[in-house]
């Protein structure tokens, strides 16, 4: 509910950004299809190959039916969606669009795209607190969360909101940056702090979050933080290819 909440209000974003920028709408709705499929399909494939690919190749048809069940053969969830694996996919989707539909740059479109995106991670994590997965070591903090759902019995940190507060920052700098200074017209900057902002903060907080994998307990840094590091360094290259001028009311 989350995740389609958050292409609902990012839809409604960008349009008001092609409004704008007196951009012709009919490219919207063929740019939401791709990030619908790109994201859903590059989060599933990366948590596949990133994270399980010895079971998954194993098991291909899993890939393409990511669905829980109990002993009793009853449905309960989704599982394996991966955060980079959705980033890479949007990245190669936005490529394709920008190619074939918009004829504008890669870093144009991501410019705008990846705006909403950060709102829409924050939502995600959202879920995944409600969901309680994806959190924290043991912690003495007052807003630890216990997880009953899953058995624990100590609190643990509640990594989901940490996250989430840093993706809303992020959100809110970036519209700040494209609404009241020359940022957009300084393509790839917005985008190099989207890299910053998300990746970042994701690698610093895994620190303290438990590894998804077993494979990851022997890891100094684990598979999240090595995938985080290139889009932090992207971030860091873009951002510095130029500079943005705050405009006068």
């Amino acid at each position: 509910m989350l995740f389609a909440l958050g292409f609902l209000v990012g839809y409604k974003i960008v349009e008001r950004m092609f409004n704008q920028e007196k951009i012709g709408l009919k490219l919207l709705d063929s740019l939401l299809v791709y990030l619908i499929i790109a994201t859903v399909v590059g989060a599933r494939v990366g948590h596949c190959v990133f994270y399980d690919w010895a079971y998954f190749s194993q098991h291909p048809l899993e890939i393409i039916l990511p669905v829980k069940f109990d002993p009793e053969f009853r449905f309960t969830g989704f599982q394996g969606l991966a955060s980079h694996g959705g980033a890479l996919g949007i990245l190669v989707a936005l490529t394709i669009w920008s190619k074939k539909i918009s004829k504008r740059s890669l870093l144009w479109i991501l410019d705008r795209v990846t705006v909403p995106v950060a709102l829409v991670a924050a939502l995600i994590r959202t879920g995944n607190l409600f969901n309680s997965e994806i959190y924290g070591v043991e912690t003495s903090l007052p807003w630890g969360f216990v997880f009953l759902q899953n058995g624990e019995i100590v609190a643990k940190h509640p990594t989901q909101i940490y996250e989430a507060l840093c993706y809303l920052i992020t959100f809110t700098i970036m519209m700040y940056f494209y609404w009241k200074t020359n940022a957009k017209d300084k393509t790839g900057f917005l985008t190099g702090i989207f890299f910053i902002g998300i990746f970042l903060s994701r690698f610093f907080i895994e620190f303290i979050k438990e590894n998804q994998e077993a494979f990851e307990e022997s890891m100094a840094l684990n598979m999240g933080q090595l995938l985080s590091i290139p889009f932090v360094l992207a971030g860091v290259f873009l951002i510095f290819r130029g500079k943005i001028k705050v405009q006068k009311n």
